[in-house]
């Protein structure tokens, strides 16, 4: 789709996909990616917006052990708290204006719980980043942020989850040229790009104009490169994930937990997590681990004749 910006001489060109929703744990979210068409973007593989949901004390998430292989796990809330465990022994509360990283590298395992103490409202956004070829067969890592960059974009702040905007850069591990945002839209908002990035935008919350259309939560809005800038508007207040990066090149296979590049790799990567050998660790979480499911072509495999 595209249309017309009376304040700038050129369209703002964009396709738009439909959220697709899921329940992970006890939470539904809306699937932003992936699409069919738009596997990626630039290296952002998978986005999950959570909630809003209400939550309990012993009741929130609620994800078991389950293992990740040739990816990063992004975790940034807007509301509520959360418990990370993992199977480097790492046990993290994460609360809104802080972010965790988990790179899995070759293979790790990690739970999601209720915090034990909180009580209200659960929303965020969780994202997978895939890893290029030069780190994804590497050693697993766990990192916490507990404070990002902040920056006034006009009347609008913005929080530099990874890489860099208007000289501001965030510490958050990346292995590739990436952006991402959360943008507090208040009114008007021109946004500076790199016209060598592809970009997404997905609206948690409020209604916000693109070129003088409106992409609402549910909503995966896709760019195309090329542009260096866009003007974004809200008429209330408003609040966006904006996801962008160089076009991912390598080419990617996705099943369950997994982002490798061919079949046979994810067939190992399951028997792995089937078989509980070694490669993934062992979380210490209270939460019953997640079993796969059969991959679709090992039925296929072994259908009779």
């Amino acid at each position: 789709m595209s249309s017309d910006n009376a304040d700038h001489s050129s369209a703002v060109e964009f396709e738009t996909f439909a959220s697709h929703r899921a329940m992970v744990g006890a939470i539904e979210v809306r699937r932003a990616l992936p699409q069919r068409s738009h596997r990626t973007i630039g290296a952002w593989c998978f986005a999950d917006h959570m909630g809003p949901a209400s939550v309990t004390e012993e009741r929130g998430l609620d994800i078991g052990p389950h293992p990740h292989t040739g990816l990063a796990t992004l975790t940034w809330l807007i509301e509520g708290e959360a418990v990370h465990r993992d199977s480097l022994g790492s046990e993290q509360l994460i609360r809104p204006g802080q972010l965790n990283l988990m790179s899995a590298g070759y293979g790790v395992a990690h739970a999601e719980e209720p915090t034990g103490a909180y009580r209200g409202t659960l929303e965020g956004i969780q994202l997978w980043i895939a890893q290029p070829e030069h780190t994804r067969h590497g050693a697993r890592a766990f990192e916490h942020h507990g404070e990002l960059p902040h920056l006034m974009i006009g009347t609008s702040e913005a929080t530099v989850l990874v890489g860099e905007m208007l000289g501001e850069a965030s510490p958050v591990r990346h292995d590739t040229a990436l952006l991402g945002l959360d943008l507090d839209l208040r009114g008007v908002a021109e946004l500076p790009l790199d016209p060598t990035f592809e970009y997404g935008v997905i609206v948690l919350r409020g209604a916000v104009s693109v070129g003088g259309s409106l992409v609402e939560p549910g909503t995966l809005a896709y760019f195309a490169p090329g542009a260096d800038e866009w003007r974004l508007e809200t008429r209330d207040p408003a609040r966006v994930i904006v996801l962008g990066g160089e076009p991912w090149l390598e080419g990617i296979t996705m099943w369950w937990n997994f982002v490798a590049r061919n079949r046979d790799e994810l067939t190992a990567a399951y028997f792995a997590w089937v078989e509980r050998d070694e490669r993934y660790g062992t979380v210490a979480s209270p939460l019953a681990a997640i079993d796969a499911p059969v991959p679709f072509w090992l039925h296929s495999e072994r259908a009779p004749l």
